[in-house]
């Protein structure tokens, strides 16, 4: 933030880069995502178009992820579920991973809709 209370684009990089580490921390303690969900959603219309594309993909990654998770609980019933949840795990490493690289290089997301990576 600036002298005036206004959000920079220098804050707005920070913020980005702070959500992925929220998210790779939820990891281990899960509360973070959530956090890194609702910092999201409240930097998102405020950010450089570039920027929002992150936002966008922060955002579709911790619902998809919140999906496997779901996907994984149910299946461990069946022992795949375990399968599922390292799946979801590494899904998320990765995302968070790209999607910091991106940002200090100052790139949008190319594909902020993907399931993937």
């Amino acid at each position: 933030m600036n002298e005036k209370g206004l959000i920079t684009k220098e804050s707005s990089e920070g913020t980005a880069k702070i959500i992925y580490i929220l998210y790779l921390v939820s990891t281990v303690f899960g509360i973070t995502g959530i956090i890194g969900l609702v910092m999201a959603y409240m930097n998102r219309g405020d950010a450089p178009e570039w920027l929002e594309s992150h936002y966008q993909f922060q955002i579709r990654t911790f619902w998809i992820g919140t999906l496997y998770m779901l996907a994984g609980f149910i299946l461990t019933f069946i022992l795949i579920g375990y399968l599922v949840f390292l799946f979801a795990v590494i899904w998320l490493i990765v995302r968070c991973v790209k999607g910091i690289k991106l940002v200090d290089n100052k790139e949008a997301h190319p594909d902020p809709e993907s399931w993937m990576f």
